[in-house]
């Protein structure tokens, strides 16, 4: 260690030569040292440094947490000649923008929402909520999770163990799709300390897939892309929820990810789990950037972005209900 780190600041050495025991902050640790380890060293070297300095913390940290927690400081990474501040990296790549054309030809071409109900392994027929019984099989075991609900212009939110939250996930409307690292983490924008952050989300587990097609914009004015589509598709018998069901068992036909769940946002969009966390990150983006072309909303992309708990129900008392549940595809504890 003392040889591939001599040239470093002596408190980056400080840093790197004191990593916490499990349970003690590990990934936030990763996360921090990697900020100022941009300014020295390549990604890869970066990984090799956390890696072997973790060797003993207590437990295996996996390498893609590793990378992705490098990757993530890249954009708050220390640049010399800024002092003790923090200078935003570039941004990455932009997301394709959507071939309506191609979203139009699957939409006409593709099965509807009842096809999408027919094809599910499970059937949740009874009215009920099963979101306990989805969550159950989304996340083995009593990971932390983050769950929530809107309030106000913004959100509540908690990080609380599995079974701390057994019984009452029906009556919330959204959560992380991915474990928490910790209780809390600091957020971007501020660096506060918070219980919903990018931070304190583990590797992705679950790429949720949105597709919302809406005629008129959030500005409740502007006309979106999609609302000839929307009317032409309409006059055709192809409702909103059929064109978001044909889009996703599209999705689908890819080998990998793995279609787990879809779940109705209560309103007129469909959220698709899809399993990614077999995937590396290069494969991961490129199965984005294929859905974002196809209509979906890239927001979703970042692991920490609130989306629909399965099976649970809105704020509003509307049953976000899930269409397709298929437990075997699952992650497995």
């Amino acid at each position: 260690m003392s040889v591939l780190t001599s040239d470093l600041p002596q408190f980056v050495r400080d840093l790197i030569g004191s990593p916490p025991t499990a349970g003690n902050g590990v990934h936030k640790w990763c996360y921090r040292i990697a900020r100022q380890l941009h300014a020295h060293r390549p990604e890869q070297d970066i990984c090799c440094l956390i890696k072997s300095a973790l060797i003993d913390c207590g437990r295996p940290v996996p390498d893609r947490e590793i990378a992705e927690a490098v990757r993530d400081a890249k954009r708050t990474a220390w640049q010399p000649g800024t002092g003790n501040s923090y200078t935003i990296a570039p941004p990455q790549p932009k997301w394709p923008e959507a071939d309506t054309g191609l979203v139009d030809t699957i939409v006409r071409s593709g099965p509807g929402l009842y096809d999408l109900w027919e094809s599910s392994p499970v059937r949740l027929e009874d009215g009920e909520s099963h979101a306990e019984y989805i969550i159950d099989a989304l996340f083995p075991g009593n990971p932390l999770l983050c769950c929530g609900k809107p309030f106000g212009k913004g959100y509540q939110s908690a990080t609380r163990r599995r079974e701390v939250w057994r019984g009452r996930l029906s009556e919330l409307p959204l959560m992380v799709p991915n474990p928490m690292l910790d209780i809390t983490g600091h957020t971007k924008a501020e660096g506060k300390l918070s219980q919903h952050t990018l931070e304190a989300t583990a590797d992705r587990v679950y790429q949720v897939i949105e597709y919302d097609f809406s005629v008129i914009a959030r500005d409740g004015v502007t006309p979106t892309i999609w609302a000839p589509f929307i009317k032409a598709w309409n006059a055709d018998g192809i409702s909103v929820a059929d064109a978001c069901a044909a889009l996703i068992l599209h999705l689908k036909t890819w080998l990998m990810p793995t279609l787990v769940v879809v779940t109705s946002s209560g309103g007129k969009s469909l959220h698709a789990w899809f399993r990614v966390f077999q995937l590396d990150y290069a494969k991961q983006r490129a199965f984005m950037e294929y859905a974002v072309e196809r209509g979906a909303d890239d927001i979703t992309w970042t692991r920490s972005q609130f989306v629909r708990i399965p099976d649970g129900w809105r704020n509003t008392g509307v049953r976000q209900t899930a269409y397709y549940f298929d437990p075997r595809k699952a992650v497995t504890a």
